[in-house]
């Protein structure tokens, strides 16, 4: 059976994890990562650093942003040796718009005999904002604090680099604004997983 590697990707606060947990429960055979499950060590890194916890940090992104994803990424490819569906919830914001990342990637796959699959989940921008301020997570701090600046950093748009012409599930798309648009996609994309089951 074929070999899948699905990153589920957006900016904060799209609805990521709850697409990803859905996804991980309705599916029969899927090792579900969340990058989030890194927090507690990277808060103790600020720690021992002496540094105040700030995700958004200058020190967050030199010493622990890109170890974080070679992490969840090692533990991906490591279940790709035993399953055929490994789903990884993180925002990949840069990852996914660097052709090059993505094409040492899928070389990598292709090893496992594996094939890279992005769902993108397609949020407004001010639906993510009242969401960060519902979920209410210390991560978020900063963030809210300096909403406009937090915001130019982010990009919203569809990355269509990702999307590979002789692969139909290279790039996936899930709308997230309303709870109608959600469960139409969702239904799309178990249709396409379910060869998984």
């Amino acid at each position: 059976m074929e070999k899948r590697l699905v990153f589920v990707t957006s900016p904060p606060a799209c609805g990521k994890t709850k697409l990803s947990k859905k996804l991980a429960t309705e599916l029969k055979h899927v090792v579900y990562l969340d990058k989030d499950t890194l927090i507690p060590l990277s808060k103790q890194i600020f720690a021992v650093a002496g540094q105040d916890y700030n995700r958004s940090s200058i020190f967050f992104e030199k010493e622990i942003r890109d170890y974080e994803y070679e992490v969840i990424l090692d533990l991906a490819f490591e279940a790709l040796r035993y399953d055929n569906l490994v789903l990884v919830n993180a925002p990949f914001t840069r990852e996914i718009r660097d052709d090059e990342y993505i094409r040492a990637l899928r070389e990598k796959l292709a090893e496992f005999g594996a094939k890279l699959t992005v769902i993108w989940v397609v949020t407004d921008p001010e639906v993510c904002h009242q969401r960060m301020i519902d979920r209410n997570s210390d991560r978020d701090i900063w963030k809210l604090a300096h909403w406009d600046e937090y915001m130019a950093t982010l990009n919203f748009n569809i990355p269509e680099n990702l999307r590979d012409p002789e692969d139909e599930g290279s790039l996936l798309l899930y709308h997230n604004s309303t709870d109608e648009m959600a469960e139409a996609d969702f239904a799309k994309l178990m249709d396409f997983f379910k060869v998984f089951d």
